[in-house]
């Protein structure tokens, strides 16, 4: 696997935007809490550490994964002035197929919602086989997923703003 000697979140290859001009929201799954609390604990430093004002952040907790689609609509349509939305959660394979339907339910919902309102919707979702492969996705030895969606909310939203 590709992934196994490495750390996911080394961005020393790219240029990240500075953020002081941007407004992102993050949403935020409290199923599998310890792991999406960590997801959600690194996207709001990398947004900080990136310029992005405190004030200038939203934040939300939902239920679980499947409700993020929903969450992003509604944080979009309330908050007309978002640059951005990171969607934070983590599916883990269990022994039914309940996995394979949120996870595809998720990803489709959040591609539709960053289309309706042509705004950067962030797919932050692990999708693991097991609890490790989430631990280590989630600030353990392949980095923080959370850090990955900030960077890329980012990148986008300073795409969008220079088109």
């Amino acid at each position: 696997m590709a992934t196994q000697l490495k750390n996911l979140s080394d961005f020393s290859h790219t240029t990240i935007p500075n953020g002081s001009a941007f407004k992102i929201a993050i949403a935020v799954a409290e199923w599998n809490a310890e792991i999406t609390g960590s997801l959600y604990n690194g996207a709001l430093q990398t947004l900080l550490n990136n310029g992005v004002l405190a004030e200038n952040i939203v934040s939300i907790a939902v239920p679980g994964t499947f409700e993020l689609t929903s969450a992003a609509d509604i944080l979009l349509q309330k908050h007309k002035d978002l640059d951005a939305v990171i969607c934070l959660g983590c599916v883990i394979q269990g022994e039914t197929r309940h996995f394979d339907f949120i996870c595809d339910a998720v990803a489709h919902g959040i591609t539709q919602v960053s289309v309706k309102y042509s705004k950067p919707v962030i797919f932050g979702v692990l999708t693991t086989n097991d609890q490790q492969q989430a631990i280590d996705r989630a600030g353990g030895k392949h980095g923080n997923k959370g850090d990955e969606a900030a960077i890329t909310a980012l990148k986008m939203a300073e795409l969008v703003a220079t088109i």
